[in-house]
């Protein structure tokens, strides 16, 4: 996004331009940038000195280019999201501590800076400088203690280093709001992503964005082996799209939407975190359609 301050115009004859000159440009700005340059021109026309002393003038370009830090990068919903950022032209920086870089084919993999490490004990001064967003894909099952640390506690620490750090943007991939019973719903699991939510949307009022996605499916990679869930979850979405109007009576009935919400691509969620990314206007809870409709934004 780039915004340009109007200044006074200057015109010339075209034939008469003969040469403009630019400095050159740093080859990295910080966030917020503020970039000045001089631009002068020489005229080739009769009686007019060509004075090289004649005063510059200044444009003003605040650019802002964009750098996200993914937390998780190397894991299934991560690495969806540190490739459609590649193909947007984002600088992508992956933190995760189940490995660095990770084994997957294609080009995008080289242009991520893959970073090994935990969450709990991160250099964030190496990890967020720069950034102008970070997004958290942390999650995952185990005992009552385990989830509560993974989903909650990894989450928080990460969005109150995010916001000493000053980055103005934090993106987290939670779960969708399941019509459960209490007793599950007070679970590690939920309560560690709710609590995420909270601080999330605490530390950042105005920009802080929490995707609520139910079952993400794609082609999964565990343990050097693929697993297609795209063969389940794309046509069971096609068939409860279709079947909408049929089963909606039916979704207030307890843990009825563990059958009935539509399962996302993962290719949907990553596209919405661009979208978030790159719209200041876009912060808040987002549901599962509105995951698909921010994502249809950025892939039209």
């Amino acid at each position: 996004m780039t915004s340009l301050r109007a200044f006074p115009a200057v015109t010339a004859p075209l034939s008469s331009l003969t040469t403009a000159s630019f400095p050159t440009r740093p080859n990295s700005l910080p966030q917020n940038r503020l970039c000045k340059f001089g631009v002068k021109c020489r005229y080739a026309e009769a009686g007019i000195k060509d004075d090289s002393r004649s005063p510059t003038i200044d444009v003003v370009a605040d650019v802002k280019s964009e750098k996200v830090v993914v937390l998780g990068g190397s894991g299934f919903v991560g690495s969806a999201i540190c490739k459609a950022a590649v193909s947007k032209g984002i600088e992508v920086i992956s933190l995760s501590s189940r490995s660095g870089r990770p084994t997957y084919p294609g080009s995008w993999v080289n242009q991520v800076n893959w970073i090994s490490g935990d969450v709990f004990y991160a250099n964030w001064d190496e990890v967020l400088v720069g950034a102008t967003a970070v997004v958290s894909t942390l999650g995952g099952f185990g005992s009552e203690e385990q989830m509560k640390r993974i989903n909650g506690e990894a989450n928080v620490t990460a969005v109150n280093a995010a916001k000493d750090f000053g980055i103005p943007k934090f993106i987290l991939i939670s779960v969708h709001d399941y019509n459960l019973p209490s007793f599950l719903l007070s679970s590690g699991y939920f309560t560690g992503k709710r609590k995420a939510e909270s601080e999330v949307l605490s530390k950042y009022p105005n920009s802080g964005v929490v995707l609520r996605p139910a079952f993400i499916y794609g082609k999964r990679r565990v343990d050097g082996f693929e697993l297609p869930l795209d063969l389940v979850g794309e046509p069971l979405e096609r068939i409860l799209s279709a079947t909408e109007n049929l089963t909606k009576p039916l979704s207030s009935l307890p843990a009825s939407d563990l059958l009935l919400a539509p399962p996302v691509s993962v290719d949907d969620v990553a596209y919405a975190v661009i979208n978030a990314v790159k719209d200041d206007d876009f912060f808040g809870i987002f549901t599962i359609e509105q995951i698909k409709e921010a994502a249809a934004k950025v892939k039209a």
